[in-house]
């Protein structure tokens, strides 16, 4: 990665370019539907489970975790992550504002008064 990559700020839309060029490269488009999409990113959170499978509850910040199991778990999170992106891309959603929508919905479901007498 050069220095200028490591400087962009990375954004949802930065990652659905870089998936879209990715795919084309390769003409990967035509296995890039929905349904095989998510079943891909399923995939990837089950490979993202199998880090935390065995450690039982884990501190915030994983101070007891080599520096090799986070740069691994970094690499899981990411692959959910791209999926994801590219999911909602395919599906055409925009999954930012998706996202906050589903914040503002939960702020009203749960709000704050509630919440804190729980």
């Amino acid at each position: 990665m050069t220095g200028k990559e490591e400087m962009t700020s990375v954004t949802l839309d930065l990652l659905k370019k870089k998936m879209d060029d990715f795919a084309k490269e390769r003409d990967w488009e035509k296995f890039h539907s929905p349904r095989n999409l998510l079943l891909a990113l399923v995939g990837e959170v089950g490979e993202l489970s199998e880090i935390f499978q065995w450690k039982g509850e884990v501190p915030k910040g994983l101070p007891d975790w080599k520096e090799n199991e986070k740069l691994h778990l970094g690499e899981e999170l990411s692959d959910v992550l791209l999926y994801l992106v590219r999911l909602s891309d395919i599906c055409g959603i925009d999954l930012g504002q998706a996202a906050l929508r589903k914040v503002q919905l939960n702020a009203i479901k749960y709000p704050i008064k509630k919440s804190n007498d729980e």
